[in-house]
């Protein structure tokens, strides 16, 4: 079971969770950060290696999340051109296929196992996709993609796993190629999710913004950091919330607090 609420109040700490939080303010080394911003490609390439194509499920919950998908037709069999900045090996990208066959797709992502992944899927089509392997803080996708040519730009669970201060080169690349008027669509995670609490000390490598054991790393986002990231390289806010849900295994008995931001940014 899980409950579910939308708002933009920051979920509230626990006395215990503050003072954890409030004691772990040892940094990783600046030797060992340099070293993995140089091997963050190597280290995602690692991560599918090992976890294949069986770590994400599907995500068959965006196009009922977002509406846009639906909403920014003019009409009913419009043709979509979209762009998933981030697509893993294609959990988001194959259902989306599946159930909207008036899409075409760009797909890109900073592994190239991960895209060797996409290609090999059976839904994979050069008819309906288009998938390159991109980092997209420096690979320009105007080399992949006509500049102001996409409808959707899906941006879901990607921008914490970028060094905070490259998240705005992310933002331009995509601003070139998105089309006048049309949305970026962000999910990820939010300020005090339970992955947040669930770091050890020594993991910490600035604020909200962590390594995994993997040497994969997670920032966690305020309402107010992405806002003005946005802002910042040009777009309009549209909608940006915290989704804060609770997540009940009742076989162990245990509540996780799980919080996301969920936005929405417009170029003009």
């Amino acid at each position: 079971g899980a409950f579910q609420k939308k708002g933009h109040s920051a979920r509230i700490l626990s006395p215990e969770e503050a003072e954890r939080l409030a004691k772990d303010q040892v940094l990783v080394s600046e030797f060992k950060q340099l070293k993995l911003e140089k091997e963050a490609q190597k280290n995602w390439d690692l991560f599918y290696k090992r976890n294949s194509t069986n770590f994400f499920k599907d995500r068959h919950w965006t196009t009922r999340e977002f509406q846009e998908l639906k909403a920014c037709r003019e009409f009913a069999d419009q043709k979509l051109t979209i762009l998933e900045a981030g697509c893993g090996v294609g959990n988001c990208l194959f259902p989306l296929l599946e159930e909207d066959l008036n899409i075409f797709a760009y797909a890109c992502d900073f592994s190239p196992r991960a895209v060797e992944y996409v290609k090999k899927n059976a839904l994979y089509s050069t008819e309906r996709c288009k998938v390159f392997q991109c980092d997209l803080t420096k690979d320009d996708l105007l080399e992949n993609i006509p500049a102001d040519s996409v409808d959707v730009v899906t941006l879901i669970f990607v921008l914490s796993a970028v060094h905070p201060d490259k998240m705005h080169l992310v933002l331009r690349n995509i601003y070139k190629v998105l089309k006048p008027g049309k949305c970026v669509l962000f999910r990820d995670y939010g300020l005090y999710d339970h992955a947040m609490l669930r770091f050890k000390s020594g993991s910490k490598l600035g604020e909200n913004f962590y390594v995994r054991q993997d040497g994969t790393r997670s920032y966690f986002f305020t309402e107010e950091f992405l806002s003005h990231l946005f802002k910042t390289e040009g777009y309009e806010q549209v909608v940006n919330e915290y989704v804060q849900r609770e997540t009940v295994n009742r076989k162990e008995d245990l509540r996780v607090p799980r919080v996301f931001l969920q936005s929405k940014f417009q170029k003009p």
